[in-house]
């Protein structure tokens, strides 16, 4: 059974949701970064980075939420959480499961910051063209590979809500709330929002 080290109100949202999703067994380890848990050297065997959420699976130990998804989602295929091998989708599924982390993370720091960076050397580009990319991806919904739910919505998902909804990070659009909404008429997207909340362990 994978072991989820996670911590309430975190990015451990995204594995959370993905779990769910995943409609799997797996152990939950509450590992609360606000007592410094992520700092013991129990958990920096897990993950030396010392951040959540990390996943254990057997003698594998992994983190960084998009790396998760793409594992777990491969991992479950029967989830059909990924387009395989040779799926017309597979490559834009790709493309918008590492746009989470590349691109709509380090936006939202450089808006909250108010950093000013040279468009040509931040690797996301400017900030701007980063939710207008978005804004129009989501235009033509349900999902970013059309009607198929997939990991990458979890992980886009997951970012824009903490960035809209919860910390306020970015001006909120149209399809950004629409898409939202898809999202969080989802159950496992319910469930996931109790534990990330701390209103359920």
């Amino acid at each position: 059974m994978m072991k989820l080290y996670w911590s309430p109100r975190s990015r451990s949202f995204s594995a959370l949701w993905l779990m769910e999703e995943t409609g799997v067994a797996y152990e939950r380890v509450l590992t609360d970064i606000t007592t410094g848990a992520q700092k013991t050297l129990e958990f920096l065997t897990v993950n030396p980075m010392g951040k959540v959420p990390a996943l254990q699976d057997g003698e594998a130990t992994m983190a960084e939420a998009a790396a998760i998804c793409a594992y777990v989602a491969e991992r479950y295929p029967e989830a059909g959480l990924a387009p395989p091998l040779g799926d017309v989708h597979r490559a834009k599924y790709l493309y918008w499961l590492f746009f989470a982390p590349s691109c709509i993370e380090p936006a939202m720091v450089q808006l909250a910051t108010k950093i000013e960076m040279s468009s040509v050397s931040a690797g996301w580009g400017d900030a701007k063209r980063v939710f207008d990319v978005l804004e129009a991806a989501l235009e033509e919904g349900p999902w970013l590979l059309g009607e198929k739910f997939s990991a990458a919505d979890i992980a886009i998902g997951a970012g824009l809500n903490f960035a809209v909804r919860q910390f306020k990070m970015i001006q909120p659009r149209p399809s950004f709330e629409r898409y939202l909404d898809r999202c969080e008429a989802r159950p496992a997207f319910q469930r996931a929002s109790e534990f990330a909340s701390g209103a359920k362990v």
